[in-house]
């Protein structure tokens, strides 16, 4: 089967949801427009990483979320994408995919923190990874320095995940790190890996883009730079993963005996 997909690239402005919001809808009547199933938005989109205002922002997104589910429906185009959260007290990063056909929603926290971010000091870690399942199989979902840890991805391949999404707010000062890693993780785990990273100067870090899907050979099939927004929208075929699993048998060659 054949998944449309769209990252959207573009440059948060930090503290003002509104604005982003409104170049969001933007984006998805585009992807709608282009055939797309899905379309995913970097980390923390609607404000950036503004942590100290969390509870500002999660009441927010709290509102915002059932009128970009009820676009979900309208353009019928998943849409997925991390968001500042409340629960209990605590605030998480959660990464939230919403879906057209009204089933609830696949909803990640991620699960490292970023000390360089101070996210551990403001934020609450997941738990558990998580899936979302589409007519194709499923995906793993992650946040951006999740990429870091292949255990996670590993896992997701394990349990039957054709594909993993990665959203992030990615510096540029370390975007070849993010090239590379999102291979690594296409790469090792056969599967299709597909990161959106915001872009330009926000607050005090400028992200450096490169938003990109991987097959499960390493091959990009569509790539962002690394200053400019974009809408960036290709076909997965899922018979590669199928093809790559088949001629290199990596999950059958695992020592299962040795590290689990």
């Amino acid at each position: 089967m054949i998944l449309t997909l769209s990252l959207a690239q573009f440059k948060i402005e930090i503290g003002r949801p509104a604005q982003n919001i409104a170049k969001a809808k933007w984006l998805i009547a585009e992807a709608a427009r282009a055939g797309s199933e899905l379309i995913l938005f970097p980390e923390l989109w609607t404000s950036g990483y503004d942590l100290a205002n969390a509870s500002r922002y999660a009441a927010e997104n709290a509102e915002l979320l059932p009128t970009l589910a009820k676009i979900s429906r309208e353009e019928q185009i998943a849409i997925g994408g991390s968001y500042l959260t409340e629960r209990q007290g605590k605030y998480f990063n959660s990464f939230i995919l919403l879906r057209p056909d009204g089933q609830p929603p696949a909803t990640y926290d991620k699960l490292h923190l970023f000390r360089l971010m101070q996210e551990e000091q403001w934020l609450g870690a997941g738990e558990a990874g998580q899936t979302a399942r589409f007519d194709w199989g499923e995906a793993g979902l992650s946040v951006c320095y999740d990429l870091r840890f292949p255990e996670l991805y590993r896992q997701y391949a394990l349990d039957g995940a054709q594909a993993a999404w990665v959203v992030a707010e990615w510096p540029v000062r370390r975007i070849t790190h993010w090239q590379t890693l999102l291979r690594a993780r296409a790469i090792e785990n056969q599967m299709f890996v597909a990161g959106v990273n915001a872009v330009g100067e926000i607050g005090e870090a400028v992200y450096g883009g490169h938003s990109a899907i991987v097959t499960p050979w390493g091959e990009s099939l569509i790539e962002g730079n690394g200053k400019d927004e974009a809408l960036l929208t290709a076909d997965l075929d899922f018979e590669l993963v199928a093809q790559a699993r088949r001629t290199i048998p990596v999950f059958e060659d695992r020592r299962k005996d040795i590290y689990g």
